[in-house]
């Protein structure tokens, strides 16, 4: 019996290592999106121009991990069963992530100066402009609405 509860407890601690292995593997490549390398691009090189291009990157994760371990002796007594007395297992875990990269800025070096020019993301321009909008007609319609309201007292 001693033995077989130290193979439970052997197999747990296994799969518990096993599972934190998994999880470190995937931190080592969020972490590596998130390198010199994933933001600044190879430099182009044209004649006495450098151009180095640079970018935005965000990385998100999140993950989780569960153990258990199943029945307490004094439960098995309660219950009348002594033969699956402190029984159990388990172990789990889980997790997901994303990484958003977009072009943010170009580096160019020429022998007179260095400047960054801004990349501009006209996707993100439009959105905002029709989230302000729709946020200004909404008000709008808000206040005229109120207006009659208070007439009609």
């Amino acid at each position: 019996m001693a033995e077989e509860t130290n193979n439970q407890e052997r197999n747990k601690m296994m799969i518990d290592e096993s599972t934190l292995q998994v999880i470190q593997d995937n931190m080592k490549e969020f972490l590596h999106a998130g390198s010199v390398d994933a933001v600044y691009g190879k430099p182009i090189k044209q004649a006495d121009t450098v151009i180095i291009p640079a970018a935005e990157v965000l990385s998100v994760m999140g993950f989780g991990i569960g153990s258990g371990y199943g029945r307490s002796p004094s439960s098995a007594e309660k219950d009348g069963d002594e033969e699956n007395e402190g029984e159990g297992g388990g172990s789990g875990g889980g997790g997901g992530g994303r990484i958003l990269s977009r072009p943010a800025a170009v580096v160019i070096a020429t022998p007179d100066e260095v400047r960054v020019e801004p990349v501009m993301d006209f996707t993100k321009i439009g959105l905002a402009a029709l989230t302000a909008g729709g946020f200004v007609l909404g008000m709008f319609f808000r206040m005229l609405s109120a207006k009659s309201a208070l007439k009609e007292m």
